[in-house]
């Protein structure tokens, strides 16, 4: 473990294990789904219905980001595999911290470097970011302070970790919202909306979901 993932750690976990409320609050990010996907995807919903003079571009945009979500998600998984495998802190003895999850056999299989959910969510914060600036940088804080510290705080993560799924999700999602590649993307999901609605957004609902 570098010097810098290290001193963060070391930082953090003098926090644990003293204030069961602090402790509780960081699980329930890293263990319910609904705290770290909820406020992100009602963004995107407000962004989708907002009232406005160019509804085609936020719908564009939502569109782009969802699709840039998910290929930052699979970009992730990908890079875990390929590159060097990197034992996460909570089962690495080296460490020589006691940390607020306990390892398990499942978890020794995954590499820890980059952080996937790190790369979703700030993929999202990044399409919020580009539609509304000021909100979307309410949702990168919510998504790098919340949803990628607490991760960071019960072990699951280094630092170093987020850093980078952070970087390529915001690079991503960057990238896949550019106007001319979002239109082309977008394209077909609208043309779906324009002609089945209903059926279209029960679809994004259960994919919300």
């Amino acid at each position: 473990m570098n010097a810098f993932d290290s001193s963060i750690i070391h930082w953090l976990n003098q926090f644990s294990f003293r204030w069961p409320f602090l402790d509780r609050g960081v699980l329930a990010f890293t263990q319910f789904y609904m705290l770290r996907g909820l406020p992100m995807v009602t963004l995107l919903w407000w962004i989708w219905f907002r009232d406005g003079t160019d509804k085609q571009r936020d719908r564009e945009i939502v569109t782009a980001t969802v699709i840039a979500a998910f290929c930052a998600l699979v970009l992730g998984r990908f890079l875990a595999d390929w590159l060097p495998f990197r034992v996460r802190p909570m089962a690495n003895s080296d460490v020589g911290l006691r940390f607020l999850l306990a390892s398990d056999d499942g978890m020794r299989t995954w590499s820890s470097f980059p952080s996937d959910h790190a790369m979703m969510w700030c993929a999202v914060a990044a399409g919020v970011m580009v539609a509304a600036r000021w909100l979307g940088l309410l949702a990168l804080a919510y998504a790098l302070l919340l949803i990628c510290m607490a991760r960071i705080f019960v072990g699951l993560h280094y630092p170093t970790d987020v850093i980078a799924g952070a970087l390529l999700g915001v690079l991503t999602c960057l990238a896949l919202t550019r106007p001319p590649l979002r239109a082309r993307i977008a394209a077909p999901f609208l043309f779906l909306f324009d002609r089945y609605q209903g059926l279209f957004q029960v679809g994004m609902f259960l994919l919300s979901f």
